[in-house]
């Protein structure tokens, strides 16, 4: 019983512990020795049987390693969105506010519904009273798997004083590779509301709850970042912002190998009172620039407050005016022929085979079902479009044209044409020269039309689509239109604001061309600002692997605004970019120096008076065709010339280089 409770003692230096079972010991020393000479036998018939009879001895299955991470809806684990109607405390920044239940309801995004947004599917998350819905970005590690062109997070920030909150978080591949990414987001109540993905009128306070709250709008941002598509991707890691918190509410992937590429593209300049619509149908007229033998729209509801219905929908190549040519083609959304689409959301049809050469007029027909008093529309418009009867039902199948009596001149909804299996896309961004203002109405004589033409007629080049993304008064830096409400302002917000949307957004976009800036600088906007904003686009976009060509500010002496200072600050503009021309540290593969070209030299502050709409800022048709003239092709598809490589220098100085 000692040494049971003491253990048992160690025997001391040179003497030997008496054996309890001796018997026992030799009987298993002996056993052992068998053991061990069965051993050597059979290790030596082993190495002499070699030869003779080799068989690999088949592996131990292991169990695979579990993946690092843990899918995004298992880290959930806040709760900041509140029922109007409830009592529970709900706090999403730390002061008992937080996002109201019926107010995204309200918007169309409800409980586990799918929104798309900057061109990638989002899940709302489920958020039932008591469930968690969002996370607070702290380092997690997210699984993902597969290949992917970017990743989309839906998120707010708060905590930083109403100032911006960012943080630095990584993508992490298979290969043991790592890429660094920042997510930097407004705060969800001070920040631009034309930055956001979704604003809400209001949110819900610990003491007032419902569309009486006088918190005043919030907002849900989308943030998107380019990872490489050429990898697979292990797992993501989740910012640490330090200072304030992301609330990260959805996370999604937009695939490497979807095969789109954008033929007609227009931006969303603002959300306008139309109409009203109701049981009527627009016909919105489109020309490709790259060909495809399937097709797809996408239809956006950017800025909007509440979700709108589409009925049905159509795609047909156009005769005259209204009518088609052959049948209309019926267009469906995940196989239903009417969709609903949320404010702020997007959508893309199921794609149809249809033939869409280069260089082709299609006709693209909604079907408005129910009241629609204001919309996301591209104001200006230079195509007419068609409108049927109010209350004249759907006519999206119609081929003949004539109910549709009315004129629309702006392009409702419509957003994108795409193609699949087209040579890229080179997206076109810019203000109202872009968007073809003072150009011929319906005579398709803007300067990305006449560059796609270009690019159509030469045999040994391929034909990428040329998208024309620009908005008429838009400015670099700062938003004309605000970003909620009804707007009076058609300027849009600004480059920067929409670039995520407009640019990164589109399916296929491997080229841009920044041609922007003069509105900036005639409503005050310092030059180096403008600089900064330019270089910013031309990094951002860099980093998603696109070719960026910046050009150069045409005059505008004559013009109200264009004054003596607005002219100084050009020339500042105009110095810098062309300074970056050859520069290895430079954003831009390029600059195209369209000044040059728009310039009488006689006076080289105002527009050539044979390039002069009328109003001394807009090139008429014939200025925006030397503009597109100027561009040499083989150094914008990057293909070397004869002399010499295709990139880097200022090119522009005169109408027709390179075909």
């Amino acid at each position: 019983m000692v040494e049971e409770r003491r253990g048992r003692r160690r025997a001391r230096p040179g003497t030997r512990r008496r054996d309890p079972d001796p018997r026992g010991r030799w009987w298993a020393r002996a056993v052992s020795a068998v053991l061990v000479g069965v051993a050597l036998v059979t290790v030596l018939h082993a190495t002499t049987s070699r030869d003779v009879d080799a068989r690999p001895t088949e592996p131990v299955p292991q169990e695979p390693a579990a993946p690092p991470g843990r899918p995004f809806d298992s880290l959930l684990d806040g709760t900041g969105i509140s029922r109007d109607t409830s009592t529970a405390e709900v706090d999403l920044d730390g002061a008992g506010n937080s996002l109201s239940a019926q107010a995204l309801a309200a918007a169309g995004w409800t409980p586990g519904r799918e929104v798309t947004l900057l061109g990638t599917a989002l899940e709302v998350p489920d958020y039932a009273p008591g469930r968690p819905d969002h996370l607070v970005a702290d380092g997690q590690e997210v699984r993902l798997h597969g290949r992917h062109e970017s990743l989309t997070f839906l998120v707010t920030a708060t905590g930083a004083a109403g100032a911006p909150v960012a943080g630095t978080g990584r993508i992490v591949y298979t290969d043991g590779g790592t890429q660094p990414f920042t997510l930097t987001v407004p705060d969800w109540a001070g920040g631009p509301a034309g930055d956001a993905a979704l604003v809400l009128p209001y949110a819900n306070t610990a003491d007032r709850r419902g569309p009486g709250s006088a918190t005043g709008s919030v907002r849900l941002y989308a943030r998107s970042v380019p990872a490489d598509p050429g990898r697979e991707v292990s797992h993501v890691v989740l910012p640490d912002a330090g200072a304030g918190s992301l609330h990260l509410f959805s996370l999604g992937t937009r695939p490497a190998d979807h095969g789109w590429t954008g033929t007609w593209a227009r931006a969303t300049s603002a959300y306008m009172e139309v109409g009203p619509w109701q049981d009527q149908t627009l016909r919105l007229p489109v020309r490709s620039t790259a060909g495809g033998h399937r097709v797809r729209i996408r239809l956006d509801n950017t800025f909007a407050a509440g979700p709108v219905t589409v009925g049905a929908a159509s795609v047909a190549l156009r005769g005259t005016g209204a009518a088609t040519r052959g049948s209309a083609v019926p267009l469906t959304f995940g196989g239903r022929s009417d969709v609903s689409i949320p404010a702020g959301g997007q959508v893309y049809s199921d794609p149809v085979d249809l033939l869409l050469p280069p260089q082709t007029d299609a006709l693209v027909s909604l079907y408005l079902p129910d009241p629609v008093y204001a919309a996301p529309l591209h104001y200006a418009a230079g195509d007419t479009g068609f409108l049927g009867e109010p209350g004249g039902g759907d006519l999206t199948l119609d081929t003949t044209g004539a109910p549709f009596t009315g004129r629309l001149y702006q392009w409702p909804f419509l957003t994108g044409v795409e193609v699949m299996d087209a040579p890229g896309a080179i997206v076109a961004f810019g203000d109202s020269i872009t968007d073809g203002a003072r150009s011929t109405r319906d005579g398709h004589a803007r300067w990305p039309d006449v560059l796609s033409a270009r690019l159509h007629a030469r045999a040994d080049l391929p034909h990428p689509g040329v998208l024309n993304l620009g908005v008429a008064g838009n400015h670099v830096v700062s938003d004309a239109y605000p970003g909620e409400g009804v707007s009076v302002n058609a300027s849009g917000v600004s480059l920067l604001h929409r670039a995520p949307r407009d640019v990164f957004g589109q399916h296929g976009a491997s080229a841009l061309v920044l041609f922007a800036g003069i509105n900036d600088l005639r409503w005050g906007t310092p030059p180096e600002q403008v600089v900064a904003g330019l270089e910013d686009l031309a990094e951002q976009a860099g980093e998603r692997g696109m070719r960026v060509f910046a050009a150069t500010l045409g005059p505008c002496a004559g013009e109200v605004r264009c004054t003596a200072e607005v002219e100084a600050a050009r020339q500042t503009v105009n110095a810098h970019l062309r300074s970056r021309a050859g520069d290895p540290s430079s954003p831009f593969d390029a600059v195209w120096d369209f000044d040059a070209v728009l310039r009488d030299p006689q006076h080289p502050a105002r527009l050539l008076p044979a390039y002069d709409s009328g109003d001394h800022i807009h090139p008429g048709d014939a200025g925006l065709r030397a503009l597109a003239e100027s561009v040499d092709l083989d150094a914008l598809m990057g293909r070397p010339r004869a002399g010499g490589a295709a990139e880097g220098g200022v090119s522009g100085d005169t109408p027709g280089g390179g075909g």
